[in-house]
């Protein structure tokens, strides 16, 4: 496996291929993955990696939804990319936001690891769940969505920020008794190999996860055409249906980590059906509206379109994703989705109680 070096630009070398990625422990792993993923396509090439950390790196004694930045976790290597040191980034999907700078798209959307949370609890609580703590125990998590769904469910709870990477937090959790549990996404802890500190699994019936969690997303210029093909076999098209279809939702509801949002998306076994249910709550947790609707999708395709090679078409693309050609019209359908679960939400409310949650969350 390659370690982490200092590379001259990206394209100076036909059969090298810099990769960026954030230094976290668990941003490595995943880059690693994706590296070893492109090893075994093209065995021909050398990937070297180049680590950085973000402005949500460095910033740790204010809470996310406060420090007002949109691409916290992904500045940096954005830059990175512009300046060609780079040819793609890795990236948890659920840290980019639904519209990417000019000329940036997600190249490939590997195939998802589970998105739902997890409870971890303080050794001191091993015996108990959520429910069983004692009143005022504190909960720990960075996120809106995460608070609010606890607090309406768990009101005799407090909940309060804890920052810092996943080998941070869950440093906090043991070293001190500040915490009684910590919520942390289920997908970090099993790339990690950190299963055994699971004490619950929270359903989606519970806990209603972030749009893109548990994916991850390969970053690249839209004009790269060479870079987009090499991703392409990394692709896998039904995560990427539903995380079209969650993006497109939180895009047209026009919220962010500044409100509380959240989402379950599941395919049909057979491919012919993609459902969304789409959560929004008051900061509070004392008010919630959640809708889900389904859409009907054919994911086989009999032919796939003649393509002209001497001619580079610009690629469709669906909150940053790119589209394949071939199935063009499964994004539509899956955009679609996500358009029309927030316009049904919007229409039962769900602006006011986002823009209630956001004013709560400025003068917290």
């Amino acid at each position: 496996m390659t370690e982490p070096s200092v590379a001259p630009p990206a394209d100076c070398h036909p059969n090298k291929i810099v990769v960026g990625s954030r230094n976290s422990k668990l941003a490595l792993v995943q880059t690693h993955h994706v590296i070893q993923l492109m090893e075994q396509q093209y065995p021909e090439k050398k990937f070297d990696l180049i680590s950085m950390s973000t402005t949500g790196d460095k910033i740790l004694d204010i809470a996310l939804p406060k420090i007002g930045e949109k691409s916290l976790f992904t500045k940096e290597l954005e830059t990175a990319l512009e300046a060609k040191e780079v040819q793609f980034v890795v990236h948890s999907l659920k840290d980019l936001p639904t519209t990417l700078p000019d000329g940036f798209v997600i190249g490939a959307v590997l195939e998802r690891e589970d998105p739902r949370d997890a409870v971890v609890m303080h050794k001191d609580f091993d015996d108990d769940d959520l429910s069983s703590l004692p009143p005022s125990s504190v909960i720990g998590t960075s996120s809106l969505r995460r608070k609010a769904q606890l607090l309406s469910k768990f009101s005799h709870l407090s909940v309060e920020s804890i920052r810092g990477n996943l080998n941070t937090r869950l440093r906090k959790l043991d070293e001190n008794k500040q915490y009684s549990a910590i919520i942390l996404a289920m997908a970090g802890l099993n790339r990690m190999g950190w299963n055994d500190r699971i004490s619950k699994v929270l359903p989606g019936s519970e806990m209603m996860y972030a749009v893109g969690q548990g994916a991850l997303a390969v970053e690249c210029a839209e004009e790269d055409a060479k870079t987009l093909q090499l991703l392409s076999p990394l692709h896998h098209r039904e995560t990427a249906l539903q995380v079209v279809a969650e993006r497109s939702f939180l895009c047209s509801l026009g919220g962010g980590c500044s409100a509380p949002v959240g989402v379950v998306s599941e395919l049909s076994s057979d491919g012919k059906i993609l459902e969304l249910e789409g959560g929004v709550w008051s900061l509070d947790g004392t008010k919630t509206l959640r809708k889900k609707l389904s859409s009907s999708l054919v994911l086989e395709v009999e032919e796939e379109p003649p393509r002209k090679k001497a001619i580079h078409l610009q690629p469709t693309v669906f909150c940053g994703i790119v589209s394949p050609t071939a199935d063009l019209e499964l994004y539509k359908a899956a955009f679609k989705l996500g358009q029309d679960l927030a316009e049904a939400l919007i229409s039962e409310g769900a602006s006011s109680i986002m823009e209630e949650a956001r004013k709560a969350n400025e003068s917290s």
